[in-house]
């Protein structure tokens, strides 16, 4: 039997895909998103020196009222905002795989609201 098929492994191999193609850089750092069926991670990640510049994430004792969509799109204005102070303007994003779909895609949206390029 073949393993490779449970929805983990799938997203392992296209989010092998996506990386192949983007790359962080000082310049155009690279957004990346995990997400668990509780939270959300996010960095912003230069791939060439390997650092990550900046790092947010969804707790669930966040003071913030709604639901796990709404969340990610504050989340998403918050990153945004101190992306901002960091002097970072552009970035590339990364949805490790994911849809753009529900969570991911509401982060992407706040991002963009927060005033990020991509």
């Amino acid at each position: 039997m073949n393993n490779k098929n449970t929805s983990r492994e799938k997203r392992l191999r296209r989010h092998g895909r996506v990386r192949s193609k983007i790359n962080g850089t000082a310049k155009i750092p690279r957004v990346s998103v995990f997400r668990s069926n509780k939270h959300l991670f996010v960095q912003i990640i230069d791939d060439d020196k390997r650092k990550t510049l900046l790092s947010n994430k969804i707790a669930s004792d966040k003071k913030t009222k709604g639901g796990k969509t709404e969340l990610a799109s504050a989340i998403g204005e918050e990153l945004a905002k101190k992306a901002k102070e960091a002097k970072i303007n552009e970035v590339v994003f990364d949805r490790a795989g994911y849809k753009y779909h529900g969570r991911v895609k509401a982060l992407a949206e706040g991002l963009r609201k927060g005033g990020l390029k991509f």
